[in-house]
């Protein structure tokens, strides 16, 4: 790669040996990639913290923090002191709710060791925004702005709704580009690999969070990573139906971009977002289509008893919080069932002042932050059947945790709250 001053500077230790370490990672990654340069990035999202048993074990044999991120985001067995970071970034989702930890199954030690984790984020200057969805509390970059972020539906609405550009990073390359500033120019920075592939005729009046997830979920099948163009939207969707498509997609797929000319960042028509150039494939989404996603996401529930209810993936929006407490208000959740919200730290604050935590703790619910099952592995004691509106949620739980999970509408979820027990259909 041809590097410029200031990166030579940095690659030759001028600036101290961890941005030695952090640029000798990014070139490394940049020539396997075939990137023939790097691009400047004041926005980061990834993560520090010791997220799994592993890292922390190391953590405590290792002497440190600066040895995880050493090892885990620098790709270094050399430990090296970790300056503060270069590039504005945001941590992303962690491991559980460190308010409510005790509620999750959360061991003293391991919470101690995640306060001291948090400590030496914002000792090195990393945000501690804790969530999957940065661009709901404060981090909203602009149409064209060259961001290094991981989180698949984080990213891939940035790309899209937003018109930012970010490839899906990973932990050592996010950490590489905190400290550096710097990113591999390739995938989706580029202009001409941000074009559609795939147009997508929709034939459903698609309204509801539920169905622009059995789009979103049908269409990453599909497509897999290439990139779709939806024709044929009826009505456009408010911020949490369209943050629930792409999540959909990039879970089934590997959805990093998609165009809906006229609602999305970058295309007013079809032409636009092809380029001028013909879709490489074309596919319809109809009756026949909803019904297959429908059922692929409900493959794995057989029993209508119900342990747990899951909502708020990708985090809620303080908008969701507002209809699930329209639902639960006066009511009460079944003593043989629990709900756990999941929402950013700074919403639930929100949350907190308007009264709605107090509506769902009042009828039994937990409104939680920081984490979720999937990435946290949390489940309340003895779960063996879930309910979700989130297709993401309803793809991951089977496998990760191994228990049976039902999917639908925000209201089937609720109600299976208050009765204990799944009625939910495709309407």
């Amino acid at each position: 790669m041809k590097l410029t001053d200031d990166e030579k500077a940095m690659l030759d230790g001028k600036e101290g040996s961890a941005k030695q370490k952090a640029m000798d990672l990014l070139v490394r990654y940049g020539n396997a990639l075939g990137a023939e340069r790097l691009v400047d990035t004041n926005n980061v999202c990834g993560t520090v913290v010791a997220t799994n048993p592993f890292m922390r074990e190391f953590a405590a044999k290792a002497g440190g923090f600066d040895a995880v991120f050493s090892e885990f985001n620098l790709d270094s067995s050399e430990v090296v002191e970790i300056p503060m970071v270069k590039a504005h970034t945001c941590q992303l989702i962690q491991s559980f709710d460190q308010d409510l930890w005790e509620i999750q199954g959360i061991s003293q030690d391991r919470y101690e060791l995640s306060q001291k984790n948090e400590a030496f984020s914002a000792g090195i200057g990393v945000q501690l925004m804790s969530t999957c969805t940065p661009y709901q509390v404060g981090n909203v970059p602009v149409k064209g702005e060259h961001c290094a972020w991981m989180e698949s539906s984080a990213v891939v609405y940035i790309n899209s709704v937003l018109g930012a550009r970010s490839n899906v990073e990973g932990r050592e390359s996010t950490g590489a580009a905190m400290l550096t500033g710097k990113i591999p120019y390739w995938g989706y920075h580029l202009d001409e690999n941000r074009l559609g592939t795939d147009l997508v005729e929709v034939e459903w009046d698609v309204q509801s969070m539920m169905d622009w997830g059995l789009l979103g979920y049908y269409i990453g099948e599909v497509v897999g990573e290439r990139i779709p163009v939806l024709s044929g939207v009826r009505h456009v969707p408010n911020l949490y139906r369209i943050k629930h498509f792409g999540a959909s997609a990039a879970s089934s797929g590997g959805v990093e971009l998609f165009h809906i000319p006229g609602i999305t960042a970058e295309a007013n028509s079809l032409e636009e977002a092809f380029g001028k150039k013909k879709p490489k494939f074309s596919f319809k989404f109809g009756k026949a289509e909803r019904q297959k996603a429908y059922e692929h996401l409900n493959h794995s529930a057989k029993d209508k008893e119900v342990d747990f209810i899951m909502l708020g993936c990708p985090h809620a929006s303080i908008e969701q919080i507002w209809e699930i407490c329209k639902l639960l208000n006066g009511k009460r959740v079944n003593r043989d069932t629990m709900l756990w919200i999941f929402t950013p730290r700074s919403i639930k604050q929100l949350a907190d002042r308007n009264g709605y935590t107090k509506i769902i703790s009042d009828a039994g619910g937990v409104l939680m932050s920081d984490s979720c099952p999937a990435v946290g592995q949390l489940l309340p004691k003895g779960t063996k059947v879930v309910a979700t509106d989130s297709a993401k949620q309803a793809h991951y739980l089977p496998a990760i945790m191994g228990v049976q999970t039902w999917f639908g509408l925000l209201e089937d979820c609720i109600n299976a709250a208050i009765t204990g027990k799944w009625s939910g259909e495709l309407r």
